[in-house]
């Protein structure tokens, strides 16, 4: 078999060596095994494909690998590693068989230093081959411990060694190209406990290592006969690496450079010719540009992967020296230089990254290194991206850039907050750069962070149009309305407030415009037409301003109240004229109705004659009220200002065409004529208790002003039901004060309308004049009609007494019987003087003082009466305490001095069944002496109860008033009397009271 790489002599040397050294024997075995289970013990995938991008590099070829695992015959399986680029040659094979002498350390650019890295395979493979375009070689573990054997020097070392031999120092000659298109293939038969590990590495190959090997282009891994191809596409500063049909783009930021001899000084000999360095930061992007932090702990590459830990979540490949295990950085002057470069690259790969939050995850956390690298270069970076404008700006005049120590980012930032502080807060942020999960990166880099209290503190007296305060409400709406109470409000009047408390939000119709007078806090309508912004300001205290809400402001009622005082004060610099214009506006906006707030009454209007007066004591020019008052009683209302504002919007503030209605809570605040009497008077009607509960109460003014009460009582008829409603106390209605006033005063033809009776009252006929007025005025006025209706009042009910002892009146025979029993009632409880004259029949009076006048309590005495005898209507008693007058049994004493014809009981009488029937008794009681002649005190009478026996002449009549008496049963006594006289009639009498 042919050696060209002269392979034997290099097998000759080594075992001389060996032979004459076994300790070189034992050095190389220990060193070879120290490299398999150390510094390269799962490094094959990488070392195989570091040899292929330095042999691609070497030929100035782009570097493409194969790996391709195929099976061979009983179960086996062999890696095949093919590349393009330089092929093996002599100094190669020499590098390879050799401990730590690369044949690469004089060559720029490539990844190998050391002559190492081949050691990789000997974790997988006992027999690994290298087959290339010049000849190719072989290693073996067989053929080395064959070899070994036959030196006797070293039987004993590798007996304690159980077979274990360096297997990479004895070469031979293999036969076999590489495949089509490969300058060299690495061939690799598994060891039997190695197959599933190289399958998962294999499967586990990532695009990313070709980052750190820049000769390297393509992978191709083949498994099962299913390739995957991984490749590198540099556009530099992009790189786009492939992996199968996923493409993903990488961000790079890369410098070079060349380290000062010194810093070498403590380095190994061959790493001081090798000064000559690149930096390399890498992070992948998303679709939009966007940095995608690698997800995992990420280690140092230098250039390929190391163990070396680190917390920034990118890609670092740096030729940073590393210590005997190849797996951890060795500290010193150099690692401290690139340490410090590294940091200036990282700054500018964040400036370089698209200007979106998401480049935050890329700074690095305090506290959260995982090593002593990872922690100097944390924080050197962090002082690094202190110090670089890289953060983006939202104010172009700031620039684009802004160094971490000239920003500020919201606490709670959205666009539209951020879009209208940018120029307020200097060094504004984007809003997205607020979201919570950058604070710690912001933090960090000591970014300042601002709240919402230090947003209201900013805006605090700067300038700015209602439509900015308009944005900045809206975009504050959700804020922490504690943090919110100083926010300023721009006012319609130029003013700005302190804060929102107490601030009117004026409505769509409001007329802010002419306002200004009653100096109120009415925010600039611009700033507060946003939805968004009015609901904000409303949570925070202010109000909603329809005019309506404007009137009801106390400070508008004061102002108003204080008008006319003002104007007779001098109004200091203000208009009064200004003042009247912008309540009318708010009443006319609010469509009020007269009266409806009695306070606008107070507001000072000019009258004809320039001067200035309540509006509630001026007349409308051509009101219907001007013509039914006194001259000169109210002034009128200046004409052109009753022609410049509608009539509906003049009376709403008092202004008078009509007579206007009075409102209060309490007699006591009525301001109307007769408001204490009228009061009393309602008292009167209630019965003895404590002071009772007053409804509101609404009366009439200027009715003491009228001249005219013709025209002015269809005026008042026309008012509404509201001024005539009666007034309610416990239960018992009272006339209102209109009706009283009226009442009790000449207005109909100089007459007193409760002096008076309703056209329709016969039953007061004789008594009252029928009161003349049109029907309108009369069912307002509701003149008494009946006695119930006199009597309700006690004022009525004494001119009722006194009307009785009037001779020129006369009464109806039904009101005579009852009428002073009635009156009796009605004035019980109040002092009544008695009348000088009494009624005792319906067309004649009786004077006490002169005639022996009695009150009739006992009608069997009434033929023995020498005087006149008043109706009790069943109640003589409080009839003669009310007239002053004696019962007549006080004034007439006699007995029966009559001798009976017969005695007997009631019931014996013929018709006192029918009489006991009609009673409703089972039987009659008693007993009656009926008389010839019945004689009491020598006069004859009719009848006389006296005890247990009723004396009576023997008729009819008799038995029947005296039967009545004694059971009590006085109205029955027609009823009884006939069942006496007609006691053959019985039956028929007592099936007529069947009827009914």
């Amino acid at each position: 078999m042919a050696d060209p790489f002269d392979t034997a002599e290099l097998r000759r040397r080594v075992l001389a060596a060996w032979s004459d050294s076994p300790a070189r024997f034992r050095e190389d075995a220990n060193a070879e095994e120290d490299l398999v289970r150390g510094g390269y013990r799962d490094r094959l995938l990488v070392e195989l494909a570091q040899n292929a991008a330095d042999a691609a590099l070497r030929a100035g070829v782009p570097g493409r690998l194969r790996l391709e695992l195929t099976e061979v015959g009983g179960g086996g399986e062999v890696l095949h590693a093919a590349n393009t680029g330089a092929p093996l040659d002599a100094a190669g094979v020499a590098g390879l068989a050799s401990l730590r002498a690369s044949a690469k350390r004089d060559q720029d650019g490539t990844v190998g230093r050391f002559g190492v890295g081949f050691a990789a395979v000997l974790a997988v493979s006992d027999e690994p081959a290298v087959h290339s375009l010049h000849g190719g070689v072989r290693f073996s573990a067989a053929r080395t411990r064959a070899e070994v054997a036959g030196v006797d020097a070293l039987a004993g070392e590798v007996a304690r060694r159980e077979g274990v031999v360096p297997v990479l120092r004895l070469p031979w000659p293999a036969d076999g190209p590489p495949p089509a298109g490969y300058a060299t293939e690495v061939v690799l038969p598994l060891r039997a406990g190695s197959r599933a590990a190289v399958r998962a590495a294999l499967a586990a190959l990532d695009a990313g290592l070709l980052l750190a090997l820049p000769g390297l282009t393509e992978v191709e891994v083949v498994v099962d006969g299913a390739a995957r191809t991984l490749s590198c596409t540099r556009t530099p500063p992009l790189v786009r690496l492939r992996d199968g049909d996923t493409t993903t783009p990488w961000r790079l930021a890369e410098r070079s450079g060349q380290l000062p001899e010194e810093l070498l000084a403590d380095r190994p000999v061959e790493e001081r010719a090798r000064r000559g360095w690149t930096l390399t930061w890498a992070v992948p992007l998303d679709d939009d540009g966007r940095p995608r932090p690698l997800p995992d702990r990420q280690v140092l590459h230098a250039p390929t992967p190391s163990d070396e830990p680190l917390s920034l979540p990118v890609r670092l490949i740096a030729p940073f020296p590393l210590g005997s295990d190849r797996r951890h950085v060795a500290p010193g002057p150099v690692t401290d230089a690139l340490t410090a470069v590294a940091a200036e690259v990282y700054a500018d790969l964040l400036a370089a990254l698209s200007p979106d939050p998401a480049v935050l995850a890329l700074v690095p956390r305090v506290g959260l290194a995982a090593a002593e690298l990872d922690a100097a270069l944390g924080s050197a970076v962090l002082d690094r991206l202190r110090a670089t404008a890289w953060l983006p700006a939202t104010d172009p005049e700031e620039g684009e850039r802004l160094t971490p120590a000239r920003a500020t980012v919201l606490d709670a930032g959205t666009d539209e907050l951020v879009g209208v502080l940018t120029g307020v807060l200097p060094g504004l942020l984007p809003a997205e750069w607020s979201r919570r999960e950058g604070a710690p990166a912001l933090a960090a880099l000591g970014v300042r962070r601002v709240g919402t209290a230090q947003v209201v503190e900013a805006v605090t007296g700067i300038a700015r149009p209602p439509s900015w305060w308009a944005r900045l409400y809206t975009a504050l709406e959700h804020a922490d309305r504690e943090e919110l109470g100083a926010l300023p409000v721009p006012l319609a009047d130029g003013r700005t407030a302190p804060g929102p408390g107490g601030v009117l939000l004026p409505d769509e119709g409001l007329p802010v415009d002419r306002l200004g007078p009653l100096a109120l806090r009415i925010a600039a309508p611009e700033a507060v037409a946003p939805p968004a912004a009015r609901r904000l300001l409303e949570r925070l205290g202010a109000r909603p301003a329809t005019a309506a809400a404007v009137l009801a402001d106390p400070a508008v009622r004061a102002v108003v109240e204080r008008s006319v005082d003002a104007v007779d004060d001098g109004w200091d610099d203000a208009d009064p004229a200004d003042l009247a214009t912008a309540v009318l506006a708010l009443v006319a906006t609010a469509r009020l109705a007269p009266g409806e707030l009695p306070w606008l009454a107070e507001l000072a209007l000019p009258d004809a004659e320039g001067a200035w007066a309540p509006a509630g004591e001026l007349l409308l020019p051509g009101a219907p009220l001007a013509a039914v008052l006194e001259d000169g009683a109210l002034g009128l209302l200046a004409p052109d200002v009753a022609a410049a504002h509608d009539p509906a919007v003049l009376q709403a503030v008092g202004v008078l065409t009509t007579f206007a209605p009075v409102r209060a809570e309490d007699p006591d605040d009525l301001d109307v004529d007769g408001a204490d009497a009228w009061a009393d008077a309602v008292l009167d009607r209630l019965p003895p208790g404590p002071p009772p509960s007053w409804p509101p109460l609404t009366a009439v003014r200027d009715l003491d002003l009228v001249a005219d009460w013709a025209g002015a009582l269809p005026l008042l008829a026309a008012l509404p039901d509201e001024v005539w409603a009666d007034v309610v106390l416990d239960g018992v209605p009272a006339p209102c004060h209109l009706r009283w006033w009226l009442s009790t005063h000449p207005v109909l033809g100089g007459r007193r309308p409760d002096r008076l009776r309703a056209p329709d009252g016969g039953e007061l006929a004789g008594l009252y004049e029928p009161a003349q007025a049109p029907p309108e005025v009369l069912a307002r006025l509701r003149p008494a009609a009946t006695v119930d209706d006199v009597l309700a009042d006690p004022d009525a009910a004494l001119d009722l007494l006194d009307r009785l002892g009037d001779s020129a009146c006369t009464v109806l025979p039904a009101v005579l019987r009852t009428v002073y029993a009635r009156l009796a009632v009605a004035l019980d409880g109040l002092d009544v003087d008695p009348p000088a004259r009494v009624r005792v029949a319906p067309d004649r009076v009786a004077d006490p003082a002169r005639d022996p006048v009695a009150v009739l309590d006992a009608p069997w005495l009434q033929p023995l009466a020498d005087g006149p005898l008043v109706p009790a209507g069943g109640t003589p008693g409080p009839v003669a305490d009310l007239l002053d007058l004696p019962l007549l049994s006080e004034r007439v004493q006699a007995t029966v001095t009559s001798t009976p014809v017969r005695r007997g009981p009631w019931a014996a009488v013929p018709g006192a069944d029918l009489a006991a029937a009609r009673l409703g008794l089972p039987a009659l009681p008693a007993e009656v002496a009926v008389h010839g002649r019945l004689l009491a005190g020598d006069r004859p009478v009719a009848w006389w109860p006296d005890g247990a026996v009723d004396h009576v002449d023997g008729t009819p009549a008799a038995l029947g008033r005296a039967l009545a008496w004694r059971a009590g049963a006085w109205p029955l006594r027609q009823a009884l009397a006939e069942a006496f006289a007609e006691p053959g009639r019985a039956a028929d009498l007592a099936a007529e009271d069947a009827v009914g």
